[in-house]
């Protein structure tokens, strides 16, 4: 898949040390917002070939991981996090939570609530991008060993030239273990991320 979104005709791209200084920030900005209106839309060009959807989590992953960690590089403001999204340690009191209801006073930890969430989002696409090894294959450890056992259709072990079905056994030499709770924390974990970049996908242009 080839994309590119970015190009507002020949609007340039801002240099990394303009994010850097608040005042040519907010001057290539809106500049930015005034050149974007007067050209008209986005210029958005995305090729797919068929191949982007034999994998389509894949595919996707692999463009939405760098837009994650733009998205926190560049950000400007935060939305409102909810408590059960974050850790104890960084949930709202009541009084704040009133507060910010009442005139949207923010707490001292409301835009540390949204640099979790994103981070939790680049964690779990980080870790659905890379290979099977370096992912899920960590929490095996020891070596494989395999036999195959030939059985009848009921699974009892019979004679090879009897069997139609075979049992993958572990062999004698097999030493392999795998770490249940520990892959299960990782699959919940990457599971959230993915929940919380469903949840707070409207979010995302800040």
């Amino acid at each position: 898949m080839q994309a590119k979104i970015r190009k507002y005709a020949w609007q340039p791209t801002m240099p990394d040390w303009v994010y850097e200084i608040p005042v040519l920030r907010n001057a290539w900005w809106k500049f930015f917002e005034f050149t974007s209106d007067w050209q008209g839309k986005r210029r958005v060009n995305v090729k797919v070939d068929a191949w982007d959807a034999w994998n389509a989590d894949d595919t996707l992953a692999h463009i939405i991981l760098p837009v994650l960690v733009e998205v926190k590089r560049s950000k400007q403001g935060a939305p409102n996090v909810d408590a059960e999204d974050v850790p104890e340690n960084m949930r709202p009191g009541k009084l704040e939570i009133e507060q910010y209801n009442k005139d949207g006073t923010t707490d001292a930890l409301f835009f540390k609530r949204w640099d979790y969430v994103l981070d939790e989002m680049i964690w779990a696409f980080s870790e659905h991008v890379k290979d099977y090894d370096d992912a899920e294959g960590k929490f095996w450890s020891g070596e494989h060993d395999t036999v195959w056992t030939p059985v009848d259709e009921d699974g009892n072990e019979v004679a090879k030239e009897d069997s139609k079905y075979s049992r993958m056994d572990r062999g004698p030499n097999d030493t392999s273990e795998w770490d249940k709770e520990g892959w299960q924390a990782y699959m919940e974990r990457k599971q959230n991320g993915f929940r919380l970049f469903g949840k707070y996908y409207t979010s995302l242009w800040t």
